[in-house]
């Protein structure tokens, strides 16, 4: 992949130009971008994924969601269905995609779900219902520019910041390090424990922040047990070998915590959003404790041969400077 990536390199100039080009379009109000009149978050980034949009958005909908009516919006990725779709008992990780169904089975009580790969007629769709929402936290939208979020939140790894990167397809970024100046918060992700002080205002000075912009750093926090349907495992009652499945940008992360926590497990890891074939299904039938993620339980969890022995680890994450974070978010949520 990355000898590929090398030869390819002759692309990217012509793909910044396009998705720089873009950018201005938008910016000189060539092409449209909706505005709306209620708060509108965005969660996204630059690069192609793995910077963990996931828990943010999660954390935000607990931020959220006792003082408004909240509602998710997300393109969907991987699923089968087409168009506008609202989460109910009915639907699943097909009907949804992985995460808008992991937000869906953790919060189907509290918020709306919705998926629609067209952001603004997902909004029009979600406006229509009796019980509209107040607030709308769209997932992954950061290049859907047609909608004008209110207040963007952009995601970089501490080990992959989008100022140290390139486009596509050598790189890893959707669009020019320029993009950035949409966003009114940047948060670093996946920080390591010992970060200081020091190392933050070393990575703000290279972040170069504008006038209205807010830095922030965040840290992956994993649960100490695993979970299924009706079980609760610690990690420390573990006992024997297990099986870590993972269909998610970047595992190391969690590889790095579960050696940390002396564990012994064999790894068995695929791109993300992978969909999982019936022959591997059957290969992992034989195991009898199955650990992943959340996001890639909600694809597993209905196979009929894994069932109480697949179990996932949940993850939230902690922000630094969390008083002032949450202080913005519900200043521009709350009104």
């Amino acid at each position: 992949m990355k000898f590929l990536r090398f030869i390819l390199f002759p692309i990217v100039p012509f793909y910044y130009l396009i998705t720089w080009f873009r950018n201005i379009m938008f910016d000189k109000g060539w092409l449209a971008s909706k505005s709306y009149d209620f708060p509108i978050i965005c969660v996204g980034n630059l690069s192609t994924g793995g910077t963990g949009k996931t828990p943010m958005v999660e954390y935000l909908i607990r931020l959220l969601k006792d003082d408004v009516n909240l509602a998710t919006l997300s393109r969907g990725y991987g699923r089968q269905s087409k168009g506008f779709k609202l989460g109910d008992a009915k639907t699943n990780a097909t009907i949804l995609g992985d995460e808008p169904f992991q937000f869906y089975n953790t919060f189907s009580e509290d918020i709306k779900v919705a998926v629609d790969a067209d952001r603004q007629s997902g909004i029009s769709n979600l406006l229509l219902l009796k019980d509209k929402p107040d607030v709308i936290l769209l997932d992954d939208a950061f290049q859907h520019r047609k909608v004008k979020a209110g207040l963007n939140i952009m995601l970089t790894t501490f080990d992959n910041r989008y100022t140290k990167d390139i486009v596509l397809p050598t790189g890893n970024l959707r669009e020019p390090k320029s993009g950035a100046k949409r966003a009114n918060i940047i948060v670093v992700t996946k920080c390591p424990e010992e970060i200081t002080e020091i190392n933050k205002q070393d990575i703000i000075a290279e972040i170069k922040p504008l006038a209205y912009q807010q830095v922030f750093f965040s840290k992956i926090r994993y649960s100490d047990k695993v979970y299924s349907e009706n079980k609760t495992i610690a990690l420390d009652k573990l006992i024997g070998d297990f099986k870590l499945v993972t269909g998610i940008a970047n595992a190391k992360p969690l590889v790095s915590y579960l050696k940390r926590r002396d564990l012994s497990f064999e790894h068995l890891n695929f791109k993300d959003h992978h969909e999982f074939l019936s022959s591997e299904i059957e290969y992992l039938s034989k195991y009898e404790l199955i650990i992943t993620t959340e996001k890639d339980y909600m694809r597993l969890k209905t196979e009929a041969s894994l069932q109480g022995k697949l179990f996932y680890l949940p993850i939230k994450i902690d922000i630094d400077n969390s008083d002032k974070f949450d202080a913005i978010i519900k200043t521009y949520g709350l009104g």
